[in-house]
């Protein structure tokens, strides 16, 4: 059930018509980040299937708990958009829209003549977010492309292994979550620079991009030293000391003790003070020269303790520590909850599901959970008739199953 200490009207995004075409990850999630923050955003599913989340993961009564979380607040509309008629239906509600998202392979927009030149001939002010594999130019641009490619080919993935061994993946649909990040960021430049030249424009986020902008030093490493950075395990190459330390209850506590002074307080908190007061290890650069020495001690240091014991430790010297928190960890911890980041929210069967909170956190006018994840199809009748359709005009269209 709805947040009542929320209302779309007090969000910071309160009066933003947002259409969301596309599915899964990479747009969605941008749209429901709007959407936490008051924007009204209208979901464009395909009738029958819907958006193929619905069906991702563990099912709770034949739908998906992700869906809980990636459409809440929105309103679902089931439009056949092969069809010429439900592609007129999404040139209407563009008309009054201020942003459309879309996660289609390039070219399917202009296919279904909704591209941009289509899009901005109806309404200029409209502002498109395309979040797609490889982006809407270059070579690559008709190839398919999910984010665990775009983690590969940015140079993430290389990096996320033991030295020798395969490289893995983060557990998550880490790629599509940074591209709807940086998709967001793009809309809410878009919409300051609409306030002084009144113009919409397109948003272009390739997947492999929004992950590649996040990779640091690594190509300014390259170009001036030729240095091509390796996987490394659970250590930051070239910074030290950060790394998981495998402790005596079988549990790993991270230490990041890189910080010239913290590295100090670290070192002699474990009784290495021969290590802390080095004047060869007094900086960063000394430090990696010496990395092994170093995790060595700590290593010897930690095994001998308890996570607990570890993290009491390091917790008394700020130093900053930590433990590998399953979600159980998190469900349970008492600072998510102070923070309001474990939302209990009441389903419509009258169950309660604990979900993420609102990030981030605005202090006037701050997100919040005001409506359930819509079934598919649930605003259908309510958003055509707002269009001034009638009740036989929405029930032939249904007949012809251009809607639903």
């Amino acid at each position: 059930m709805p947040n009542d200490t929320f209302s779309a009207s007090t969000g910071p995004l309160s009066g933003l018509r947002v259409i969301e075409l596309g599915q899964l990850i990479a747009g969605p999630f941008a749209a429901k980040t709007l959407a936490d923050f008051g924007a009204e955003v209208i979901k464009i599913e395909t009738p029958g299937s819907g958006d193929p989340l619905r069906k991702w993961r563990l099912l709770k009564d034949g739908t998906s708990v992700w869906w809980q979380v990636q459409s809440r607040n929105k309103r679902s509309v089931a439009l056949d958009l092969k069809q010429p008629q439900a592609q007129d239906i999404v040139r209407q509600l563009v008309r009054d829209a201020d942003v459309l998202i879309e996660n289609f392979r390039p070219g399917a927009m202009e296919g279904w003549g909704l591209g941009p030149d289509d899009l901005h001939a109806i309404n200029p002010r409209l502002i498109m977010l395309r979040i797609s594999g490889y982006g809407q130019t270059g070579p690559y641009r008709d190839k398919p492309g999910f984010g665990v490619v775009a983690e590969a080919m940015s140079g993430l993935r290389h990096l996320t292994a033991e030295p020798g061994r395969v490289p893995v993946r983060v557990g998550i649909s880490l790629g599509d979550t940074l591209a709807s990040l940086h998709g967001v960021i793009g809309i809410l430049m878009a919409l300051h620079e609409r306030q002084r030249s009144g113009q919409g424009q397109v948003i272009d986020v390739a997947l492999y991009e929004a992950v590649f902008n996040c990779m640091e030093s690594l190509l300014p490493e390259y170009s001036a030293f030729g240095a091509v950075r390796g996987p490394a395990g659970s250590a930051l190459p070239g910074i030290a000391p950060t790394n998981a330390y495998r402790c005596r209850d079988g549990g790993y506590a991270l230490i990041a003790g890189n910080g010239d002074s913290i590295y100090k307080r670290l070192m002699h908190a474990v009784g290495r003070d021969d290590l802390g007061q080095d004047p060869a290890l007094a900086d960063n650069a000394g430090r990696v020269q010496r990395v092994d020495e170093i995790d060595d001690a700590l290593g010897a240091w930690a095994a001998e303790r308890t996570v607990d014991e570890v993290l009491a430790v390091l917790d008394a010297a700020s130093v900053p520590a930590g433990r590998i928190y399953t979600v159980a960890d998190i469900a349970a911890d008492p600072h998510y909850q102070a923070r309001g980041m474990i939302q209990q929210v009441q389903m419509n069967d009258g169950t309660s599901m604990a979900v993420p909170g609102i990030v981030p956190k605005l202090s006037r006018t701050p997100g919040g959970h005001r409506r359930n994840a819509p079934a598919l199809g649930q605003d259908t009748d309510a958003v055509l008739s707002n269009m001034g359709l009638t009740p036989e005009q929405i029930q032939t269209l249904k007949d012809q199953g251009i809607v639903a």
